[in-house]
């Protein structure tokens, strides 16, 4: 082999890098076309009717609750209601069910104007911390609630576990007390692998560094299931978190009186606190967009695909017709 063939970058040759394999290449003719958005239509219009069927058979009660729950004398300064630790908080409200609420009923509590997706929130935590024992001193990112006023670390540390949501709900219908749940309501994930069953809470909630709930220091975290959901912070501003679920069913027309502590100062930055009470179904809560974006989308295909057909059959044109071409059609001179 001489000098020249051996320095040479020439591939060596293969089906593939020659672009020689066999290869098929379908041809979108009417019957095709037509064909497909028939099928496409037939398909999605009748599951999006079966979604929207079971979204609309959902049972969801939303009250909300923040300014009703403020006394007239504070009415034009909840703040001064909410921080005064002097006032109760106590506030009962009475909601009709409109229909039967069949178990299990899942208890949301939903904040709106709280912007948990602000990149210095979602930064304020040590997920070290929060699994491994031994880490309770990595609170780097956790400024400004790190340490206590003896520099002690504070765990969990963080703006996200500081703010832990704090109003309680006591749920009674027919002069029966109704018993809300609070297991299971978190993802197996996080107690398993993200929160430590070694790692205990300490100097949390103290020494006036007081922002939302208090956490039982005698119980792991990897069993504080509260504190989980509030920490997987959501995307957008208006945000629902489980609460706790119901396992008994609420007959219709039956009055729910929800005894409140309305606990959590959302007033100080126009945010606003509603209680949900939601059933579910194969298709989850209540969520009309899936149905809808079915039927839109199933509903468009049938209509491009009477156009087709109107089109194929008082304007036909041979196929593969050059005459069509633009160079055909406009020839230079």
């Amino acid at each position: 082999m001489d000098q020249k063939n051996k320095n040479s970058k020439k591939p060596v040759y293969s089906k593939f890098s020659q672009q020689e394999l066999p290869a098929w290449k379908p041809i979108l003719t009417p019957g095709w076309v037509i064909a497909s958005y028939i099928t496409i239509g037939a398909l999605f219009i009748p599951i999006g009717l079966l979604a929207w069927t079971a979204s609309d058979s959902v049972v969801e009660i939303v009250d909300r609750y923040d300014e009703a729950c403020v006394p007239d004398d504070f009415s034009k300064n909840p703040q001064s209601y909410i921080q005064n630790p002097d006032i109760k908080k106590t506030c009962t409200r009475s909601i009709k069910v409109p229909k039967k609420l069949v178990a299990p009923i899942f208890v949301y509590y939903q904040l709106e104007n709280f912007y948990q997706n602000h990149r210095r929130f979602v930064k304020s935590k040590s997920d070290k911390q929060l699994r491994d024992v031994k880490a309770e001193n990595d609170t780097k990112f956790c400024l400004p609630v790190a340490y206590d006023y003896d520099n002690k670390p504070i765990v969990p540390c963080g703006l996200i576990a500081w703010s832990l949501f704090n109003d309680t709900y006591k749920i009674s219908t027919r002069g029966k007390d109704i018993s809300i749940e609070k297991k299971g309501i978190a993802w197996k994930s996080d107690a398993k692998a993200k929160f430590g069953s070694n790692v205990y809470p300490k100097n949390f909630q103290k020494d006036g560094l007081i922002g939302g709930a208090t956490l039982d220091e005698s119980i792991p975290l990897s069993e504080q299931e509260d504190l989980m959901v509030w920490m997987r912070t959501a995307a957008l501003p208006t945000f629902r978190k489980l609460y706790g679920k119901i396992n008994t069913d609420i007959e219709a027309h039956d009055t729910i009186k929800v005894e409140i502590q309305n606990n959590y100062n959302t007033y100080k930055f126009g945010g606003r606190k509603k209680l949900v009470l939601s059933t579910t179904t194969w298709i989850g809560g209540k969520n009309d967009f899936v149905g809808m974006a079915y039927i839109s989308v199933g509903g468009i295909c049938l209509f491009m695909a009477i156009n087709f057909i109107l089109l194929y059959v008082f304007r036909p044109r041979r196929l593969g017709d050059p005459s069509y071409l633009s160079w055909n059609r406009h020839p230079i001179t």
